[in-house]
């Protein structure tokens, strides 16, 4: 089942460029190539919110590579350390975004 985001910006055309380039990135790292997805975004207040899709395959060789660091995270759920993860990924490559996972 794919892991979905709901990923909010106020710089809708910046921010979407840089998950792009970070997104291919981590799929060169990881060895896995169209692993992801953008639903089409909607604007409100401001706010910028679309969905952003992982697949399995790349969510798992993530997990698989960044083991340890997913591991310091303090949360039992696996499913919030993999977004508390990607966020702290996305913003150290300079993303300002938002992510909720959704259920």
């Amino acid at each position: 089942m794919d892991t979905i985001f709901e990923v909010s910006t106020k710089n809708y055309g910046d921010d979407l460029l840089l998950i792009k380039k970070t997104l291919s990135h981590m799929e060169t790292l990881v060895g896995v190539s169209d692993g992801y997805f953008f639903s089409k975004p909607a604007s409100k207040f401001g706010w910028t919110f679309f969905k952003l899709s992982f697949k399995p395959t790349l969510q798992s060789r993530i997990e698989e590579k960044f083991a340890d660091m997913l591991n310091k995270y303090k949360f039992n759920n696996r499913s919030q350390k993999f977004t508390t993860f990607m966020t702290d990924y996305f913003h150290s490559k300079g993303c300002n975004i938002r992510i909720k996972i959704l259920d």
